[in-house]
Formats: C-alpha cells, sequence, structure tokens
C-alpha cells in the first residue's frame, strides 16, 4: 500500500490515507509520458514565426547596378537572397506544431504519471482545500509545510472559485480540477495537494481506460 499524508490548512499533520498498489501502473507508461508530454509543449507553440522569400520581397524590378564595369559580381535583383534586403532562403514560415495522441495512450500516460507522484509521496491530502479562504496568505502555511518554496498543483474534485482567488496570485502554484488535471501538469509539478475528494476522483481515473 502507498501514503498519501493528510495536512490540515494550518500545515499540520492530520494522518495518513491509504491507496492501494494494484491501482499503480508502473510497470508501463513510460514512454506515453514522453509522448504526450511532447505533444503538449508542442501544440502549444505558436508557430507564428515568418521570413520572406526573395518572392515576397518588394522592388527589385530593375539591376541594382550595372552588368559590366564595377568590378562586383553580377546582380540581377535586389531581391536576391545574397543581398542585404534580399529575400531569406530556408527561412521560417507559420506551421502547426501540433502531434495527434491515441485517447488509450494519453489515459496510459496520465495513469503512469500520476502513480510515480504517488509511490515516490508527492501526493498529499489537505483537509477543507475547496473550502479555503480566497486570500492568499490562506495558502501560506500549508505550501511551507509541503511544498518547502517548490512548485504545487492544487487538485480539488469540483471547481473552486476561492482556491483559485488564493492561487492566483502565489508564484508556481496552478489550481485544476481532478477531471481536467493532465499529464503535463501531473509532471511539471513536484508537489500536488488535494483535498480528500479530489484524491477519490483521481485515483478513479487510474481506472480509465484499463482492460478488465
Amino acid at each position: 500500500m502507498s501514503k498519501v499524508n493528510v495536512y490540515k490548512m494550518s500545515g499540520e499533520a492530520a494522518g495518513e490515507k491509504e491507496v492501494a498498489d494494484e491501482r499503480l501502473e508502473r510497470k508501463r507508461g513510460a514512454q506515453a509520458v514522453l509522448d504526450v508530454v511532447t505533444a503538449y509543449r508542442a501544440g502549444i507553440r505558436a508557430g507564428t514565426a515568418s521570413t520572406k522569400t526573395r518572392a515576397d520581397v518588394r522592388g527589385g524590378g530593375r539591376k541594382p547596378f550595372k552588368q559590366k564595369g564595377t568590378g562586383r559580381a553580377r546582380q540581377g535583383s535586389s531581391r536576391s537572397p545574397i543581398l542585404r534586403g534580399g529575400g531569406v532562403v530556408f527561412g521560417p514560415h507559420p506551421r502547426d506544431y501540433s502531434k495527434k495522441v491515441n485517447k488509450k495512450v494519453a489515459a496510459l500516460a496520465f495513469r503512469r504519471a500520476l502513480s510515480e507522484k504517488i509511490a515516490a509521496g508527492a501526493v498529499v491530502v489537505a483537509e477543507g482545500l475547496g473550502e479555503i479562504e480566497p486570500r492568499t496568505k490562506a495558502l501560506a502555511p500549508l505550501l511551507k509545510q509541503v511544498a518547502g518554496g517548490r512548485a504545487a498543483l492544487l487538485v480539488t474534485a469540483a471547481p473552486s472559485r476561492n482556491l483559485h482567488l488564493a492561487a492566483r496570485n502565489r508564484a508556481k502554484v496552478e489550481a485544476t480540477t481532478a477531471a481536467q488535471a493532465h499529464t503535463y501538469q501531473i509532471v511539471r509539478y513536484p508537489v500536488i495537494v488535494t483535498d480528500a475528494a479530489g484524491l477519490e476522483a483521481l485515483q478513479a481515473r487510474l481506472s480509465e481506460g484499463v482492460e478488465s
């Protein structure tokens, strides 16, 4: 059995919860995690970098200088890539970097990433996380105890406006729900803080896509 530590919002320890090792995915999925994280990072790239080819550069209808007598190599257009202000050869153009990920691969990646966090003791439960006061300092004692200055992902079963307001001005802290949490967030944040209902919802996702 893997242990999940339970804390009060004040940072005091309040016991432990157990997660059955049979629910954790530890034998496969490492490549799936890499593929999903790579696809996510590729998907958030803007892909808007653009340069002009010689066909796009304005001007160039006349020769920049006469053919002979200058001692320079002949040039037929000022749009030539070898001249300043000319076109760019093989430069970047707008493109879509997104990659397709199979649903079963995505589900396996999430199970593996979350299983690794649980097994490593990086998932903790905070009593009353969803009912927190909408103040930034309300999270300070808890995060100081469980994160110690590291980045943290706050997960609740249901959307919590108060938690969003309390977390939005804290550096390296993000709030989400168990249904919306994705593999990249699980991998990115070294500490995951959830409430009791959120832990149950996350455990339910450990069974998604598992063939019986």
